[in-house]
């Protein structure tokens, strides 16, 4: 019933690789930190030596003081507190957090709500000055119409709590593909402590793309529209309030992420929408779904491999197909699916309701600890479907 761990380049933390793992406390290493002290120097000191409180604050703060001499100042963070950063998410969308939060507001770095100028750019810069100043950190997008194009949110951030994005405005996209260098629109990465909050919304204006013909051989080199909002390598996050609108793919793709906190949220597309995801996970685990509503054009909720101890609790879903489990078996040395439990949920005008799907291939793969529990189905056509010849290039699927 296991499930096999999966060893992530970039956060090589001997001898776990789970960060918060190391005696509640965690490192997470900047591509080009040259800091000597090792995870697993850590691990022995919090877990295996037993030192007194006393002294493993003064070795922290040695530590602290060696990787800031090494230029890694930042990377050791106190452990992530779900209940402390909701609360800060409330404060911030309430306009209450106190002085010790810096506002970076994309206005004061050239950003135009005007609906018709490219903002990427101060989106970027905005996003760079906060996610670097050595100290507690918001960035604003304020009410307005915010146009932006493909932008890419990097990490690590030095901020010591969650660095907080706080979107009150409306944030339309680029109509065309041109400009997706990196496949999707707002593209977070290595990102450790983030917190998305606000009323605003994404609005992706999918409709100028959906029907392009010939999209997955020739116009997008990752073989997919570009999603709304994609978070891979981004741990310790929360995402609550905000509004997706026709997203002209997924609207929120998590990859290879950990610890995901998201409520309160409206995802909208039109049932005839090609591949428009509501929530798409991969290589993901401790990802909690609740009190959301997805109204979309294809999986409302899908989980592909690697994904573990995912909860899915009072959704409604619909139109869409449903919440889905694959496709699995599809690549060579995919890691296994374990732990989603779906409970308390409603589907209306679905395709599908609860969906595990699996290729017919040589490639062995698997899903287990799987609970479906007190699911409300009106006009759903397929209630539940388990099909273990997915879809191929020869022949249609089969249940």
């Amino acid at each position: 019933m296991g499930i096999k761990k999966e060893t992530r380049a970039k956060k090589d933390l001997h001898p776990t690789h789970n960060p918060s793992a190391l005696g509640g406390r965690y490192l997470v290493y900047q591509e080009n930190c040259k800091a000597q002290v090792e995870g697993w120097w850590v691990a022995i000191l919090y877990n295996k030596m037993g030192l007194a409180p006393f002294t493993r604050i003064i070795i922290s703060a040695i530590l602290l003081l060696c990787l800031t001499l090494d230029g890694c100042q930042g990377q050791i963070k106190p452990p992530f507190n779900a209940r402390e950063a909701l609360a800060l998410a409330r404060k911030a969308t309430a306009g209450a957090l106190g002085p010790d939060f810096k506002a970076f507001n994309v206005i004061d770095y050239g950003a135009k709500p005007d609906g018709t100028t490219n903002n990427a750019f101060s989106f970027i810069k905005t996003f760079n000055e906060a996610c670097h100043f050595n100290g507690n950190a918001m960035m604003v997008i304020p009410d307005g119409k915010f146009l932006v194009g493909s932008v890419f949110f990097k990490g690590p951030c030095m901020n010591p709590s969650p660095l907080i994005i706080l979107v009150n405005g409306y944030v339309l996209a680029t109509p065309t593909l041109a400009g997706y260098l990196e496949v999707d629109w707002f593209n977070f990465q290595s990102i450790n402590g983030l917190i998305l909050t606000g009323h605003g919304t994404f609005h992706g204006q999918g409709p100028t793309v959906w029907q392009t013909p010939g999209l997955h051989s020739t116009a997008n080199p990752g073989g997919r529209r570009p999603g709304s909002l994609k978070f891979n390598n981004v741990d310790n996050a929360i995402i609550r309030g905000i509004t997706s609108i026709d997203a002209k793919g997924f609207h929120i793709f998590i990859s290879n992420s950990e610890n995901f906190r998201i409520f309160n949220i409206d995802l909208q597309a039109p049932d005839t929408s090609p591949n428009t995801d509501g929530i798409h996970m991969s290589k993901s685990s401790v990802v909690k779904i609740s009190k959301s509503k997805i109204a979309t054009g294809d999986d409302c909720v899908s989980m592909i491999h690697g994904c573990s101890q995912i909860s899915i609790k009072k959704v409604v879903c619909g139109p869409g197909h449903g919440f889905s489990i694959g496709s699995l078996g599809h690549y060579e040395k995919e890691i296994d699916v374990n732990g989603i439990l779906v409970k308390n949920c409603t589907m209306i005008n679905t395709d599908n309701g609860l969906r595990i799907k699996t290729y017919r291939s040589p490639f062995p793969s698997k899903a287990s600890n799987i609970v479906f529990q007190d699911i409300s189905m009106t006009r759903v056509l397929s209630p539940i479907i388990i099909n273990q010849e997915y879809e191929n290039s020869i022949q249609g699927s089969k249940v």
